[in-house]
């Protein structure tokens, strides 16, 4: 692989993104095409999850599931109703939630330290390596790029 791989977060609710690690998927802004066009073979995706459910108002505010993108492109599947969500293949590591809380400060990705929820408001977006090597290590206790599958 020579492409130098890419880093994103998804947001979430913990309950849509501990089915999408049971099933080895990931999908993003409710299944929309264009950010599951934007990952490739090798990049890595974060997800952050500011509620346990979609519908509840519990809050969470974790870094919820990380791991690496396994496939070539999207495809879509049938949930029925209408419903037609884009996905991609991912392989998930054995990870902690983590609190983003005591990492905004230290997290470069964050620019607005005081209104740091804002950056999460579409649901996806690219971020930098120092960010995701420091959120890696806190969910994994080791950075994955590191690692000898690279």
């Amino acid at each position: 692989m020579n492409k130098k791989a890419k880093f994103w977060i998804g947001v979430a609710c913990k309950e849509h993104v501990e089915s999408g690690v049971k099933l080895g998927i990931c999908q993003f802004c409710h299944g929309k095409s264009a950010p599951a066009k934007r990952l490739s073979h090798g990049d890595f995706v974060i997800y952050y999850s500011s509620k346990i459910t979609m519908e509840g108002s519990d809050l969470y505010q974790k870094f919820t599931a990380i791991g690496e993108v396994i496939d070539d492109a999207p495809y879509q599947v049938d949930m029925g109703d209408g419903f037609k969500p884009f996905r991609r293949n991912i392989n998930y590591f054995e990870a902690k939630h983590i609190d983003i809380k005591p990492l905004v400060q230290s997290l470069p990705f964050i620019k607005n330290k005081n209104s740091w929820g804002y950056v999460f408001r579409y649901g996806f977006l690219e971020i930098d390596q120092e960010s995701f090597e420091i959120i890696a290590h806190h969910m994994l206790g080791f950075n994955p790029l590191l690692q000898g599958n690279r």
